[in-house]
């Protein structure tokens, strides 16, 4: 009986807003390469986040070993829209330090 080798694509989702997600789950790629790199094991990033599935978690991080600089520059403008949403709400919030203090000094006894 002969062995067949079968392509398999990684197990991501890509969403309308085109967010990728790990397989049938809503766990964004960025927080299992993240936490990856930070050193958690497979085993660990299945614990944090339990509607991964274990082959899933390994497909994503071979996919990333694999594709490190695509995946690098996919979470890099990832990274670029939160701080541009950032900034976005903070300009329309204003300095919100004055109610912080104001909320810190009424919890004062």
């Amino acid at each position: 009986m002969a062995f067949t080798v079968q392509p398999e694509a990684p197990p991501l989702c890509e969403d309308a807003l085109g967010t990728l997600r790990v397989g049938d789950s809503h766990v964004l790629l960025e927080l299992v390469v993240r936490a990856f790199q930070d050193g958690a094991t497979p085993e660990t990033i299945l614990q944090r986040y339990s509607t991964l599935s274990l082959p899933d978690v390994y497909a994503v991080i071979a996919y990333y070993l694999r594709h490190r600089s695509e995946v690098e520059d996919y979470l890099s403008r990832r990274e670029q829209k939160a701080e541009e949403v950032r900034r976005r709400l903070e300009s329309q919030q204003g300095d919100l330090s004055e109610i912080r203090a104001r909320l810190l000094a009424q919890r004062q006894p």
